[in-house]
């Protein structure tokens, strides 16, 4: 259906795209993958006629495909699904799936008729539990993914680019995300699936296609290959593990207490202890109240009630400010990178040296640019960030580079307690891995870390505890190896379980 060869995309002195060949078949579901700036995202848009390639053919269903605009290309059959959805959260599920597409008499749009195609769209879909007159801004977003994807087929699509599509997604979720993806397949139409859970991959995807440094480096059928040989080619070398072997760890004293931590109406009683040396794990599912937590940890939710210890010493827990945490040496690394993890337009420098610049002040309060430019690069070097200079600015760094600068800034505090929310997500398996050496790497050191995560085999491989959130209420931690992945599920959906 879409085949194309020899695709070159360069920006200014950057080549994003360096020889790019990739073909999608009708009906199957194709699987894009790479690390972060291997060229995914810049191939997505040029096949969905964001930006034009400065070489190389493209040929759609046997013909020359050469889009103008975005627009261009939706007409050709070729819709983009990006990983933050482009829907309009005022209007409704009806005109949010027919937006450029209306049906129209005289100029004027004929609401019934719309009304009666988006319906027939969603029972397409078999998902007419849907109100087409339902506010887009009020669904969830699985719901509003639903809304998107028959937005594309609306739009006559013939071939679907879904770019992360699960990366903010319970399992739940996933497998109903994932009954979608079959139903457009086995209606002729092809899928492109860009995503970093190689599991994901795996159970969704008929073929694969592997870039790296905006090449095209391996092709092929999923079951005829490997995860270890998917990821040697990701990364341009053998990746022996995942996650970093567990070191037996000698705990020192509790430097964060907790108890009876209440931030309604998110967070309703938590109660641990988190040693030096110790990484605890919190599951659950997504709105469970484990971000909350965090945040209220951190000085940055509504604390009603509960104490909280620091180095035995009690901190105030209701009126305690994010200021007032980091001299308590706390550090904190929020789940959303881009809206409130990073100041994007500033440097490297500035994001990594933010907490702490007085390392860097000279007399009289002026700050040292050179000095706090050569403590980045050293930081850079100790963390693997791939940045051109430590005056490029954050948001030119790929998510896994960005992430490594957000645990940075805690590493330059030298907070003794790290608050990690979703330390990994949206990043590649090359980054992963770095990550977890890292925070392993900070528990070696004394450290104590907390780490949330809606990944099991995260919080399976990296803790040495575990405790799960349900329904604004954590459960006592224990040792992982008393834990299951099916113990943790239960302990987050179990009705007992929350009003314990």
């Amino acid at each position: 259906m879409l085949d194309v060869s020899g695709i070159v995309k360069r920006f200014g002195a950057t080549t994003a795209l360096d020889g790019v060949d990739f073909s999608v078949r009708a009906g199957e579901v194709h699987a894009l993958v790479g690390e972060n700036g291997a060229g995914k995202s810049t191939l997505m848009n040029v096949l969905s006629g964001a930006i034009r390639p400065d070489a190389g053919t493209m040929n759609l269903g046997g013909r020359p495909y050469t889009p103008e605009s975005a627009l261009d290309a939706r007409r050709s059959g070729i819709t983009l699904i990006h990983q933050e959805l482009s829907l309009a959260p005022h209007l409704t599920v009806s005109e949010n799936i027919l937006l450029g597409a209306e049906v129209a008499q005289w100029g004027w749009i004929d609401r019934t008729a719309s009304l009666r195609r988006s319906v027939a769209l969603l029972e397409r879909l078999e998902h007419t539990d849907l109100d087409p007159d339902a506010r887009v801004g009020d669904l969830s977003l699985p719901a509003q993914q639903v809304v998107e994807i028959c937005r594309a087929l609306a739009a006559d699509t013939r071939i679907v680019l879904m770019d992360e599509p699960t990366s903010r997604f319970q399992r739940e979720d996933v497998e109903r995300l994932f009954r979608l993806v079959r139903n457009l397949a086995s209606r002729g139409i092809a899928v492109v699936y860009i995503s970093h859970f190689l599991e994901e991959v795996r159970e969704i995807a008929d073929r694969y296609t592997v870039l790296r440094d905006g090449r095209t480096v391996d092709t092929g059928t999923l079951s005829a290959t490997t995860d270890e040989r998917i990821v040697a080619q990701m990364v341009g070398r053998e990746m022996a593990r995942l996650f970093p072997e567990r070191p037996v760890r000698t705990l020192g004293d509790v430097v964060l207490s907790v108890t009876d931590l209440s931030a309604p109406p998110g967070l309703a009683r938590a109660s641990f202890e988190l040693r030096r040396g110790e990484i605890l794990g919190i599951a659950g599912l997504v709105g469970s109240g484990r971000t909350e937590l965090v945040r209220a940890l951190f000085g940055l939710g509504g604390v009603t009630s509960g104490e909280i210890l620091v180095g035995g010493k009690p901190v105030d827990a209701r009126r305690g400010k994010p200021a007032a945490r980091l001299r308590q040496g706390l550090g904190y690394v929020s789940e959303d990178r881009k809206g409130e993890g990073l100041a994007l337009p500033l440097s490297v420098a500035d994001n990594l040296t933010a907490t702490h610049l007085a390392a860097f002040s000279r007399r009289g309060g002026w700050l040292d640019l050179d000095a706090q430019r050569d403590g980045t690069r050293r930081w850079m070097d100790a963390l693997s960030i791939r940045a051109r200079s430590p005056d490029d600015a954050v948001r030119t760094l790929s998510g896994g580079n960005q992430q490594k600068v957000a645990i940075g800034r805690l590493l330059h505090q030298d907070a003794e307690v790290l608050l990690l929310d979703e330390p990994s997500r949206g990043i590649d398996i090359g980054s992963k891995a770095q990550v977890y050496e890292i925070i392993s790497r900070c528990a070696e050191k004394g450290k104590a870390v907390l780490v949330v995560s809606s990944y099991l085999p995260e919080l399976f491989e990296l803790c040495d505890r575990i405790a799960v959130m349900n329904r604004g209420r954590l459960s006592p931690a224990r040792p992982v190896a008393e834990w299951t992945p099916e113990s943790v599920l239960e302990a987050a959906i179990s009705t007992e379980a929350a009003s314990a």
